[in-house]
């Protein structure tokens, strides 16, 4: 599959500084039955997961889960956050949106992207 997603993430580890590579990272669509895990992925040389669903989206509630601790870990370092979950609205299914996630081991930040 080499055609964007719908949704995209990137992750910067601010405290390496440079990206975030071989982070699992995995999108849920949450209802209130639960969430249905949409997609699975692994960030690129780039720290980017960009092209791991090409099904359209719907309006609703989503989430990503990124691991952070298992990636941390991996790295022999330790890490507050063993996950991190990034909850987000779709209003408009045929737009696109990015989420990004600025990482360091004690805290993080996010913001919509382009």
């Amino acid at each position: 599959m080499s055609q964007k997603s719908p949704v995209t993430t990137h992750i910067l580890d601010l405290g390496g500084g440079k990206p975030a590579a071989g982070v699992s990272v995995s999108l849920y669509r949450v209802t209130e039955q639960g969430e249905k895990c949409l997609a699975k992925g692994i960030t690129d040389d780039d720290g980017r997961v960009m092209s791991w669903f090409d099904t359209p989206i719907e309006t609703g509630h989503y989430r990503i889960r990124f691991a952070t601790g298992a990636w941390y870990q991996s790295r022999g370092l330790e890490t507050f956050f063993p996950e991190v979950c990034l909850d987000f609205r779709v209003t408009d299914p045929d737009s696109h949106y990015h989420v990004p996630l600025l990482l360091n081991q004690w805290g993080f930040s996010t913001y919509r992207g382009s």
